[in-house]
């Protein structure tokens, strides 16, 4: 059942996209897709994290979409895409692709850019036919590919068993976040953000990720609490960029750095300092601008459609 964008307003409301379209993943999976800016110009394609939904990727639509085609779409039971019982990083890849498959054409191809679970999205598609096909680059930011909840900082404890086992309880809760209050805020600040964050990027995110079913939320947990996608990294064969921040409790600057030792083509990282783990809401220009260029370097627009007339 589709759910209603979370309400934010300002720089973090997401603008109505240009059309809206259903991709039809390999097991006949429902994925809502929007397409935002011209038809004709170079694609990028954003695919968001765990609990989050298209309206994380506001800002970077908002600024892009004058010169882009940006593609964003819901994960399985995220935003307007219905949950579904195949919750697994196979499933992740295969929706990407058939996102792929349906919004660009044959040899087309793009900038991905993928945030937490959007980028462990990436990782896992890393060898598959679509994804070789039309990724031109990645922007990964704010992920990692294996041992999430052992290199999670959210408990401030030594590491080990005991905390990475209340960490894996934690994530994996069944319980109901309610309505976003103060209090709720204060929870989701130091879990995901870094503490500077401005009100309104506090705001934006909560009501976001407030808007995720429990039920998806705990299904989503078990797939990252057992990920290992180590070796996908290694085919992730297209020029890679990597942003984290080095407060991110929940996917460290540890993850960047292996991500960059183990990517065949790392562009580089960048650790933004104080920064969380909501990257593309708390540093939006800094993202924007790691798309926009690696858009500029790695993909090529078009040429100008000629009017019959002219080409006669």
């Amino acid at each position: 059942m589709s759910r209603p964008t979370p309400v934010t307003t300002g720089r973090y409301a997401p603008p109505a996209p240009a059309r809206e379209l259903t991709a039809t993943s390999a097991d006949g999976a429902p994925i809502h897709v929007e397409v935002h800016g011209p038809e004709d110009a170079p694609a990028v394609v954003l695919a968001h994290g765990w609990t989050c939904s298209t309206a994380f990727w506001a800002a970077q639509i908002g600024e892009l979409a004058d010169g882009h085609r940006v593609i964003a779409y819901d994960q399985r039971g995220h935003g307007r895409t219905p949950a579904s019982p195949a919750c697994s990083t196979d499933a992740l890849a295969d929706d990407l692709e058939a996102v792929l498959t349906a919004t660009l054409a044959s040899g087309e191809r793009a900038v991905i850019a993928g945030h937490s679970m959007g980028g462990m999205t990436v990782m896992a598609a890393s060898a598959r036919p679509a994804f070789r096909e039309h990724a031109a680059a990645v922007l990964l930011c704010s992920t990692g590919s294996a041992r999430l909840v052992p290199e999670s900082t959210v408990l401030p404890l030594r590491p080990g068993r005991v905390r990475t086992w209340i960490t894996g309880h934690i994530l994996g809760s069944r319980a109901p976040l309610g309505p976003v209050t103060p209090a709720t805020r204060r929870i989701l600040t130091y879990a995901t953000m870094g503490p500077a964050s401005a009100p309104d990027m506090v705001e934006a995110c909560a009501r976001i990720v407030h808007a995720c079913p429990r039920t998806v939320r705990h299904a989503w947990s078990h797939v990252l609490a057992t990920l290992d996608l180590d070796a996908a990294v290694r085919e992730l064969n297209v020029p890679a960029e990597i942003v984290v921040g080095t407060a991110d409790r929940l996917t460290p600057p540890v993850h960047a750095r292996a991500l960059a030792a183990a990517l065949p083509d790392c562009r580089g990282v960048t650790e933004l300092p104080g920064v969380g783990h909501m990257t593309p809401v708390e540093e939006p220009d800094l993202v924007t601008t790691r798309i926009r260029d690696l858009v500029t370097a790695h993909v090529s627009a078009p040429p100008p459609s000629v009017p019959a007339e002219e080409s006669a």
